[in-house]
């Protein structure tokens, strides 16, 4: 049997249709549905890009970010962002040692920093070049002109910079093909055909395309599906931050930016499994799809992924794993399903024994119908130095210290936009040690000013 997963980065749950979205168009993950078990209550076991990659691949909890030593170049990233420890096993080692053939194809620029090691036991590792801020090509020669038209007054400089890398990065683009989520899922589709012309071999490939990520510039007939007439400068780059940096017309036009990109995204990835599906790979492969986490566009008064923006916005992602035998086939589960899971389920479908490491859960009892390996009658994540939990009733997040806490009442507030926090300091105080400090092992999880100054030391 073959292993394909995929993953979206920054795909918002609520973005899906099958998800409950009645107004975006994403036909392919919606058919997807009818051949996958898909969970409705999946969370990133941490947040964000490589805490939650580094949760994939070796099967292991990232979160509580104990230990974290960013590198000096890398210091204002979130906690817990830093390569695979050297003592645990990445389940495409473990693949490559029991014959299969590895692949990674992605555009996700962070795997390829200097100081990263996912590449390992990848028998191809495929980087396509130029996303974001990737110092591809020089920004020198984007005129300021350019700049300012992906981006708008408020913006941070920061921002304004990650825009001037894209434009240098993207300036020979020609056509819709030329985008990124098109090539990632172009190159993936080369690679289907190369091992459709193979040996037999069975293959592990992972497919990570950075889109939806921002920048937000999707080819002007996705826009139009959503949106017309507008006339300003483009909000491709969200701040991190609170939005009332923009204008009503301006955070009006990014949703439908960010609409278009998803779209996109669906388009390219339909294309893939059509591809799949042609050379016959559908009937003996297990295809697991997800996103990392979602992005901000507002709905609390923020846009991007700052660290305390953990409503459902950020927190809820999409989840399939599509069997080959149809376990689970048109199915739902409200398991607590989360990234870490995803290497223990390919193993286990494998045959393939886990690493004592992984403390992840087995998804495939699931899958038949049957109890998980273990309940879950909580979830725990973190983002930073802030933490998140939730039980049937409740969701609430803080610093890890307990300052600032938000608690929400799920029964009758599911958007979470009404705190109650101040309200039922009991219930506060109860999910912060039964589920916070418990399932980090006992101790409050670390705040980040320690981790920091032991870098720039």
């Amino acid at each position: 049997m073959n292993v394909v997963v995929v993953c979206l980065d920054s795909l918002r749950k609520d973005h899906v249709g099958v998800y409950g979205n009645d107004w975006i168009k994403t036909p392919n993950l919606d058919a997807l549905a009818g051949d996958s078990m898909r969970f409705t209550r999946a969370y990133p076991e941490s947040i964000p890009t490589i805490c939650a990659r580094r949760a994939v691949f070796t099967g292991k909890r990232t979160w509580p970010f104990r230990g974290w030593m960013p590198t000096p170049e890398e210091v204002n990233f979130s906690a817990g962002w830093q390569p695979m420890p050297e003592d645990q096993v990445s389940v495409a080692e473990t693949l490559s040692d029991n014959g299969y053939r590895t692949a990674l194809i992605t555009d996700n620029y962070h795997y390829y920093k200097p100081s990263y090691n996912f590449q390992r036991g990848f028998d191809v590792f495929d980087f396509i070049r130029g996303q974001e801020m990737d110092k591809y090509r020089s920004g020198l020669s984007v005129p300021e002109r350019k700049v300012e038209s992906y981006t708008v007054p408020g913006n941070y400089e920061l921002l304004v910079e990650k825009a001037r890398q894209y434009l240098a990065n993207v300036a020979s683009r020609d056509g819709e093909e030329d985008y990124f989520s098109p090539k990632v899922f172009a190159r993936a589709m080369d690679y289907l055909d190369t091992v459709a012309e193979g040996d037999g071999e069975p293959f592990f490939l992972v497919v990570d395309s950075f889109d939806p990520h921002e920048p937000w510039d999707p080819p002007q007939s996705y826009v139009d599906l959503y949106a017309s007439g507008y006339a300003g400068r483009e909000p491709t780059v969200p701040n991190y931050d609170t939005s009332d940096y923009l204008t009503g017309a301006q955070l009006e036009r990014m949703k439908t930016l960010y609409s278009a990109e998803v779209t996109m995204a669906d388009k390219w990835f339909g294309d893939f499994v059509n591809k799949m599906e042609d050379l016959g790979l559908m009937e003996d492969t297990l295809l697991l799809v997800f996103s990392d986490h979602g992005v901000a566009l507002g709905e609390h008064g923020y846009t991007g992924k700052p660290f305390n923006v953990l409503w459902p916005e950020m927190t809820d992602i999409i989840y399939y794993v599509r069997h080959p035998e149809g376990k689970g086939a048109g199915e739902t589960s409200d398991f607590y399903a989360s990234t870490h899971d995803i290497a223990p389920t390919v193993l286990a479908t494998l045959g393939v024994p886990q690493k004592e490491q992984m403390d992840g859960q087995d998804l495939t009892p699931v899958l038949e119908g049957g109890p998980p390996e273990e309940e879950r009658p909580h979830f725990t994540l973190g983002y930073d130095e802030y933490s998140w939990c939730r039980d049937e009733d409740y969701a609430m997040f803080c610093v890890n210290d307990l300052s600032a806490p938000k608690l929400y009442d799920l029964r009758q507030d599911p958007e979470m936009k009404n705190n109650i926090a101040g309200e039922n300091p009991d219930v506060v105080q109860r999910m912060y040690e039964d589920f916070i400090v418990a399932d980090a092992g006992g101790e409050p999880p670390p705040l980040r000013e320690e981790a920091t100054e032991r870098a720039r030391a």
